[in-house]
């Protein structure tokens, strides 16, 4: 009988794997020696010396000076060559586009602030467009540097139409050729992701729930809106309107009727912001915005007491019924009316969900306080972009 023919290309495989380990070591901690790349992999010298002269040769990795002023002699040190690839990212919202670009590092390297209040339903793949190589001229680059593009926006693109639906009030979004249109246009890779979706990869990469896979994160800004990471990945449903919880009936409010075409329901007639700041006038605050309110409602006895508590129900009521379909392990409070409440209001939240539900996940505040559905772009064109350069396996070996 025959023996079992060998695996064709498997030294190449595990040169591949190793490379990516080394790549991923040196995009975590920075420049490294080789002895101390070596020690980390757990590489031999001569085998983390040819590793580095491969990476080098392909312009994966470069020269970042020595270890001057460590005992022995200087080793030479080095690094990601941050500036082979670059992403851009996009948050969208009624008022305006941010943009940002960044390195494969991950450093922002240009930014961009596109003003669009009261624009009409045309111009849309203009107003892009001109976003993103306003970041890109910030950057001093080209539009053959971008290797993927990443845009935030509300409510969420139905994969069987193309449509975004969710989002009745973002004017020039609703195209069914728009994503292709788009898409043609930038002519790079593209994604178009639910802004709280995004907001929580954010969290997912660099804040609270690096070491939790299920978990909601609860948006409170103009609108309320959630994302469900389940097993570590977004649950986005079959419409891409998972978290949609701004339409969620809840007791408190009537009952609203034709959400889709009212872009209104339960849960926002009770904790949006329009609803926040009655609270707070309601009570004799005199704020100008919801998060303001919640603001004042911290140093202010009685009145701002009152406010918190009602608020804190109000939250609590919603993530009451959220938690009892979806039993997360944690719940990521964001968005700025929400987070301006900080620990007091998150403490009050905790209290009233631990008696309206059985579940008693973690509750707690977004570590990503900066532009987090920018962030969250990012990380996400940031990772897949990743997954393609750092991908060795067809690259000839360097011996």
């Amino acid at each position: 009988m025959a023996g079992t023919p060998s695996t064709p290309g498997t030294p190449r495989l595990l040169r591949a794997m190793n490379d990516r380990a080394a790549l991923d070591l040196l995009l975590e901690q920075g420049p490294l020696s080789r002895t101390a790349l070596g020690s980390l992999t757990g590489l031999s010298k001569p085998t983390a010396s040819q590793l580095l002269g491969r990476l080098e040769t392909v312009g994966l990795v470069r020269h970042s000076g020595t270890s001057a002023g460590r005992p022995g002699p200087n080793a030479q040190l080095y690094e990601i060559n941050a500036g082979i690839a670059h992403v851009a990212a996009l948050d969208v919202n009624p008022a305006r586009i941010l943009s940002a670009v960044a390195d494969l590092r991950g450093r922002v390297v240009g930014r961009f602030e596109l003003p669009t209040p009261g624009r009409s339903a045309r111009g849309t793949v203009e107003r892009v467009l001109k976003a993103i190589h306003g970041a890109l001229g910030e950057a001093a680059l080209t539009e053959d540097r971008l290797r993927r593009v990443v845009i935030g926006t509300p409510g969420g693109f139905d994969p069987t139409t193309g449509r975004l639906r969710y989002a009745t009030h973002l004017p020039g979004w609703h195209s069914p050729r728009l994503l292709e249109d788009l898409a043609a246009a930038i002519g790079v890779p593209l994604e178009v992701e639910n802004d709280v979706n995004l907001a929580a990869v954010a969290e997912q990469r660099i804040g609270h729930a690096r070491v939790s896979g299920n978990f909601v994160l609860l948006w409170g800004e103009e609108g309320i809106g959630a994302a469900v990471v389940i097993g570590g990945r977004l649950h986005r449903g079959a419409t891409g309107g998972a978290g949609e919880v701004a339409f969620l009936p809840l007791p408190g409010t009537p009952l609203v009727r034709n959400v889709g075409r009212n872009n209104a329901g339960g849960f926002q007639e009770l904790a949006g912001a329009e609803p926040v700041l009655a609270l707070a006038h309601a009570h004799g605050l005199q704020a100008r915005s919801a998060e303001d309110a919640i603001t004042q409602a911290l140093r202010t006895r009685g009145a701002g007491d009152r406010v918190l508590a009602e608020f804190a129900h109000r939250l609590a009521v919603g993530l009451a019924a959220i938690v009892a379909v979806v039993d997360p392990e944690l719940i990521v409070l964001a968005g700025g009316v929400i987070t301006a409440g900080g620990e007091r209001l998150r403490g009050l939240i905790q209290e009233e969900l631990a008696v309206l539900a059985v579940p008693r996940p973690r509750l707690l505040l977004t570590a990503v306080t900066e532009d987090p559905v920018l962030t969250g772009a990012l990380q996400s064109a940031l990772s897949t972009t990743r997954d393609e350069v750092f991908d060795t396996a067809g690259t000839p070996a360097v011996e």
